[in-house]
């Protein structure tokens, strides 16, 4: 009889960057998260030591100076950086979709330029789709790119929600440059749009490019939200993804398909918050005393303890299974919407069941858990409702199953 093979859910490397991350989370992130979402104010220095440790990095080829690990060891890094706290994965988030659509999408050029800044955390990217009339609907967008006659563009209008909008020295921005194309989609491109990092009003060759002042959120604090408007910014012909001939028009599938590795991502968030929400509730319900005896020995919070397990255990398995399709060359659109949806949706009952474990104390700013109730609802939304989720999943399915 065969010996069997201990079970691993990770590699050796795996094992030693997930040990990394998650030491890093306990003695950097948990203890200051409280501070920055009080103040809103940016984790300057817990940035500054994820640059030191590589992090912005971590997808990126080691030729332009990156790890060059793949999506599955990112999505457990992502899920470690969120156990601390979502608003640190969301600087990272944004910054691995703009990395992703230059490895996949961009010219030699254009990987050379941007890459090895990139890999160091040097120049942070963001990625800008929706705007103020129009969030799931990305057809409807109304924001322009217009040829000159000296060969460059001219961008004009309107983004928002934008997560690193602020401190990001490139953004990724989807306009539309037919806007006679039909179907719509057809007339859109993706610009890799330069600005100076932290500067509201940019001049000299980036004029044109303008931040209003962050969006004011009920949680994600510390991470800046923000809209964009061009007016009159001029955006090189170079700067389009992947050249003028192989990019013009062909911005929507590019940003679609880095939709479906950010949805990995947005469920790897998912988890993490669940994650930390039941250490939350582990720890609190052996402490508390109610009927003379601690309250994890009561019957119905067990119930609750064993409900939120065993959706982690789901969510984490569905996200990573996303995770590996993707790695392994394949489509991952169905697999990736259901685990943005299963995992956001986890996140958001783990927080709120936990919430409830602790009682009127959750409900205080002195515990944790006030803060992850704020932050949940995000994920919810970002990268795609759970309602767009499941229109996706639904005509995914049925492009599969065909009779």
């Amino acid at each position: 009889m065969a010996v069997a093979a201990p079970y691993s859910e990770y590699t050796d490397e795996q094992k030693d960057i997930i040990a990394m991350v998650r030491q890093f989370a306990d003695e950097q992130i948990l203890p200051n998260a409280e501070h920055f979402d009080h103040e809103d104010e940016f984790p300057q220095d817990i940035v500054d030591q994820m640059k030191e440790l590589g992090l912005f990095g971590v997808t990126i080829p080691e030729e332009y100076g990156g790890m060059g690990l793949d999506l599955t060891t990112y999505v457990m890094i992502v899920e470690e950086l969120s156990r601390g706290w979502i608003s640190i994965s969301g600087i990272v988030n944004t910054h691995f979709i703009g990395s992703y659509l230059l490895m996949k999408f961009g010219t030699e050029e254009q990987k050379k330029k941007y890459l090895p800044e990139m890999a160091t955390g040097e120049w942070r990217a963001a990625f800008s789709l929706s705007e103020p009339e129009m969030g799931s609907d990305v057809q409807a967008l109304k924001s322009t790119a217009k040829k000159l006659d000296d060969g460059a563009y001219e961008i004009n209008g309107q983004k928002m929600w934008v997560t690193n909008g602020l401190r990001s020295k490139l953004v990724f921005v989807l306009v539309r440059t037919d806007p006679k194309a039909d179907p719509p989609y057809k007339g859109m491109t993706c610009f890799i749009a330069e600005k100076e990092p932290g500067v509201s009003e940019n001049t000299g060759e980036y004029a044109g490019f303008i931040v209003p002042p962050p969006l004011k959120k009920m949680g994600y604090k510390g991470v800046e939200s923000t809209e964009l408007v061009f007016d009159g910014y001029k955006c090189p012909a170079e700067n389009i993804l992947g050249g003028e001939e192989a990019g013009l028009n062909r911005g929507f599938q590019q940003m679609m398909d880095a939709l479906e590795v950010g949805r990995a991502n947005v469920a790897a968030r998912g988890v993490g918050i669940a994650q930390r929400a039941l250490e939350l509730a582990l720890r609190y319900s052996q402490e508390r005393k109610a009927f003379g005896k601690p309250i994890a020995q009561h019957q119905a919070i067990q119930f609750k303890l064993a409900d939120m397990a065993t959706q982690i255990e789901a969510a984490r398995l569905l996200t990573r299974k996303a995770a590996r399709l993707k790695d392994a060359g394949e489509s991952s659109e169905l697999e990736a919407g259901m685990a943005k949806l299963f995992a956001s949706e986890a996140g958001r009952f783990c927080v709120e069941e936990s919430f409830r474990i602790h009682g009127g104390y959750g409900y205080s700013k002195e515990y944790e858990i006030e803060r992850l109730y704020r932050d949940a609802p995000l994920l919810l939304i970002g990268e795609g409702t759970s309602e767009i989720q499941r229109m996706v999943i639904g005509r995914k399915l049925l492009q599969r199953n065909k009779i």
